[in-house]
């Protein structure tokens, strides 16, 4: 089912996407149990998955470009939360690997997820966030990265 009616246009999704983002981002940085920043909490739940992953693997992960994700390793290392290792395959390529330290701050970070989660989806059914979840799913494939091609049903 597709809204292309005027309806779409009042809902003010574009502001209303942002304006969510941007306070769920202070909010979340400005708590002080929060040892990691968003992004670092990002790059960590990927390593908890796949340790040992490629930067570029890591980057395309979080969306982050070369530039982005090789500033990100660089503050989460300086943290002592990861380590960077050559590849052993192309010494041109770094893996990067969790720390003791950011074996904890990943935990830390899962229970925190898990309580933000929890109060993003109070008030609303399950199917309803399955809606939501759906919808911002879909985002992503109708506005790819500029080097992805756009998929379509159309």
């Amino acid at each position: 089912m597709r809204n292309k009616g005027a309806d779409a246009r009042h809902h003010r999704l574009i502001y209303l996407l942002n304006v969510a983002q941007r306070r769920l981002q202070r909010w979340m940085a400005a708590r002080p149990e929060n040892e990691v920043t968003p992004a670092q909490a990002g790059l960590l739940f990927i390593l908890g998955k796949q340790d040992g992953v490629l930067m570029g693997e890591a980057g395309a992960a979080l969306d982050m470009g070369p530039a982005g994700i090789s500033g990100l390793v660089d503050r989460t290392e300086a943290a002592k939360l990861i380590e960077r290792r050559a590849d052993r395959e192309d010494g041109r390529a770094w893996r990067i690997w969790l720390t003791p330290k950011g074996r904890t701050a990943l935990a830390q970070a899962k229970a925190g997820a898990a309580e933000v989660n929890a109060a993003l989806t109070d008030g609303f059914s399950a199917a309803e966030i399955e809606i939501v979840a759906r919808w911002l799913i879909s985002i992503q494939d109708k506005f790819p990265r500029s080097s992805e091609t756009r998929h379509s049903d159309d």
